[in-house]
């Protein structure tokens, strides 16, 4: 299988909960491949479409898009879901956006490249299965 590697990730591939969508199985996956949270709707699960992170009135309004605009982050959802990425994949939604607000988008964008990056293929590891799908699908 032949993937092209980023140069650098989108930013428009960062949720709005701060997921880096560029490390999402469903993102990385040949077939059916998901846009990302931000991407449009059409041909997206329910479950994607009804996000109720994604979905919400004051991110939709937010310059960003992004939670840590928000003056409840983080919400109840918000934590519940970093408790499942912290425990299940070692990666904190909270963290990223801590970051992304403290040192800017650019800043966390190079630093998910950094710690991303496969050292064999230069592509990304797979967050939700902890190696990089090009060199070891």
């Amino acid at each position: 299988m032949v993937r092209t590697v980023p140069v650098a990730i989108d930013p428009h591939l960062i949720a709005p909960c701060g997921m880096n969508c560029a490390l999402c199985l469903a993102y990385q996956r040949p077939k059916n491949r998901c846009l990302g949270c931000r991407g449009d709707d059409k041909d997206r699960p329910l479950s994607c479409q009804r996000c109720i992170i994604k979905n919400c009135e004051t991110i939709k309004n937010a310059p960003s898009h992004l939670c840590h605009e928000c003056e409840k982050m983080p919400c109840r959802r918000l934590k519940q879901l970093d408790a499942r990425y912290r425990a299940k994949y070692g990666m904190s939604m909270l963290e990223n956006l801590k970051e992304i607000k403290e040192q800017g988008m650019d800043a966390f964008l190079a630093h998910q490249m950094e710690k991303y990056t496969c050292p064999k293929c230069k592509g990304l590891i797979c967050i939700h299965r902890s190696r990089c799908l090009s060199c070891d699908p």
